[in-house]
């Protein structure tokens, strides 16, 4: 594809056969970790904003549904009162049901437990909320209500993706100079053993930016080479802990599906992976040159 005639034999050099292999594990680890970085992106984004301006209010079942129907209202007419809360519903049970499935089982099974009864509770964003008073109201309202304010795990939560993240980033970055770093080593183990046919280009009058160019283009079609096997290599990886994932019970296992865009950014690796190759190489070889005598 991107063979050309070139004055250096480049193509016998045994090192540079195994360039294209070496990029590939980089591309294929660089794409896992990219993928991850892309989802767990999502994923907190996601969490932030269905969650953060939420909490629930649990009332324990005092065995009578007119009690529990009386103390689910009393609850939420307090809620709606505070004017940083926007929205206060019941749960019903039906969704209750849905919700405990995938930890409980059958609806059947659910509904012979002693199940609390759910307020969904909708806050203003950014609301300055006395949590604690409110919780002394309402359980002064309701005995035995409590207050789960989902902000407290979803930080805690949210620091551990982004903890994850930082971990993948750097992983890309890792990958990113251990190829810069071995095109350099293949690189500059190519002009020792071409120094003499370089010296005789030299004599006829080659310029360095001449040579490095031919560098340059070796470079490109090996690390676009090895781009593509690991490229291959890593999409049925993602692919199978997809169908993992979406094999797991509905509501355990979040989301882990890859957005259009996040498949233009992990099928882009390849082509970065060659670019790097390629001015790694011209700059390794312009900067070789410019010291020989």
């Amino acid at each position: 594809m991107f063979a050309k005639r070139t004055d250096l034999p480049l193509d016998r050099d045994a090192l540079s056969q195994y360039l294209p292999w070496l990029i590939a594990f980089m591309v294929y680890m660089a794409v896992l970790a990219l993928a991850g970085l892309l989802v767990l992106g999502a994923l907190a984004r996601h969490w932030d904003t269905d969650v953060s301006g939420t909490m629930t209010v649990q009332i324990p079942p005092t065995g009578s549904a007119a009690d529990d129907d009386k103390r689910v209202r009393a609850a939420i007419v307090l809620l709606l009162g505070e004017p940083a809360i926007v929205h206060a519903e019941a749960i019903t049970e039906g969704r209750l049901m849905a919700l405990l499935e995938p930890w409980l089982g059958s609806a059947e099974v659910s509904a012979d437990l002693p199940l609390p009864r759910l307020v969904d509770v909708e806050i203003e964003p950014e609301a300055d909320l006395d949590m604690a008073g409110l919780a002394r109201r309402l359980d002064d309202a309701v005995p035995g209500a409590t207050l789960d304010d989902h902000r407290i795990w979803l930080d805690r939560l949210v620091r551990l993706v982004r903890s994850v993240e930082a971990l993948a980033a750097l992983v890309l970055a890792l990958m990113g100079s251990a190829t810069v770093g071995t095109v350099v080593f293949t690189t500059r183990t190519g002009l020792a053993i071409h120094r003499d046919v370089i010296e005789v280009l030299h004599l006829i009058g080659a310029h360095d930016g001449y040579i490095a160019r031919q560098f340059a283009q070796r470079a490109l079609t090996l690390g676009l080479r090895g781009g593509l096997i690991g490229l291959a290599l890593a999409v049925p990886t993602l692919l199978a802990i997809g169908s993992l994932a979406r094999r797991m019970e509905a509501g355990i296992m979040p989301n882990l599906t890859l957005a259009p865009s996040h498949w233009l950014a992990v099928v882009s690796l390849p082509l970065l992976a060659a670019a790097i190759a390629m001015l790694t190489a011209r700059l390794t070889v312009t900067r070789t040159l410019a010291r020989m005598p």
